[in-house]
C-alpha cells in the first residue's frame, strides 16, 4: 500500500510540474527533488506545496474587464459603444452599412483602400445596418449608407447620407 501512496503522489507532481510548465513561465521550481521510498512525509510536504500553488493559477490581467482601446491614428473599425465612449478628441463618425447595399459596398471598399488617408483622430466605426435597430432609432437612421458624426457621449452633431468615397465623407466632418 505503502508503494501505490508514492505512486499516487508522483502522479500529483507530475501533473502539478506540468501544469506550472503551461501556465507559468517563472522559476517557482527549480529544483526536481527525489524522495526515497522509506520518506513518505518528505514527499507529501512536496505534493501538498504543489497542490497549493496549483489551486490558483497565475494572472497577467486585472479582474476588471478590458476596455475597447480607440486608436489615436485615424481608423475604420467594427462598431462597438465602448469605442465611442473611449474616444475623447475625435470625430467618429458611424457608417450604417449594409452588405446588400450597392452604395454602402462601394464606400466600405474606398475607405478600406484607403486607410492611411484617414487623418489622425477620425474614427470611422461600420454599424451594421440590418442589426443595429436601438442605434437606428437613437439617430433617425430610416435608410442605408446613412453616416452620422457623433461625439464621445453618443450626441448626434451631423447626419448625412450618400457619398461612395472617403474624401467626401471626411468633408463633412464638422
Amino acid at each position: 500500500m505503502n508503494k501505490n501512496i508514492l505512486i499516487a503522489l508522483g502522479i500529483v507532481a507530475i501533473v502539478g510540474i506540468g501544469y506550472f510548465g503551461f501556465f507559468d513561465k517563472s522559476d517557482k521550481i527549480t529544483n526536481v527533488v527525489t524522495v526515497p521510498q522509506n520518506e513518505t512525509v518528505q514527499s507529501e510536504v512536496v505534493i501538498n506545496d504543489l497542490v497549493e500553488n496549483v489551486s490558483t493559477p497565475p494572472t497577467t490581467e486585472t479582474e476588471s474587464p478590458k476596455e475597447e482601446v480607440i486608436k489615436t491614428k485615424g481608423s475604420y473599425e467594427e462598431y462597438n459603444e465602448r469605442k465611442v465612449i473611449n474616444a475623447k478628441n475625435g470625430d467618429v463618425v458611424l457608417f450604417f452599412h449594409a452588405s446588400w447595399c450597392p452604395s454602402c459596398r462601394a464606400l466600405n471598399k474606398d475607405i478600406e483602400q484607403n486607410l492611411s488617408s484617414i487623418p489622425d483622430g477620425v474614427i470611422i466605426l461600420k454599424t451594421d445596418y440590418d442589426t443595429e435597430k436601438d442605434l437606428k432609432k437613437k439617430y433617425g437612421v430610416t435608410y442605408q449608407h446613412t453616416l452620422v458624426q457623433v461625439d464621445e457621449n453618443g450626441n448626434m452633431i451631423k447626419k448625412w447620407s450618400g457619398g461612395s468615397k472617403l474624401e467626401t465623407l471626411l468633408a463633412q466632418i464638422q
